[in-house]
């Protein structure tokens, strides 16, 4: 299936302004709280079956591109 563009959109009717994985209502905060916390991302994909492995992996490419490029401009 291919991935949702864009990759994070808002659930207005349940989260407010609260970014989601597009096509779910599961925040991505989510899955920075698992990872900070030291879940896999396996346990997040258990936890959370709406969100397809390459939708999340895409995510956290997006978060380290963005990352990247705040270092390349300091």
């Amino acid at each position: 299936m291919p991935l949702p563009s864009p990759l994070i959109g808002k659930s207005h009717d349940l989260l407010g302004e609260t970014p989601v994985f597009a096509e779910t209502i599961v925040p991505v905060e989510v899955l920075m709280d698992y990872l900070k916390a030291g879940e896999s991302l396996d346990a997040f994909l258990d936890d959370f079956p709406s969100v397809s492995r390459e939708h999340a992996v895409a995510v956290l490419e997006l978060a380290k591109s963005y990352l990247l490029s705040l270092a390349a401009d300091a």
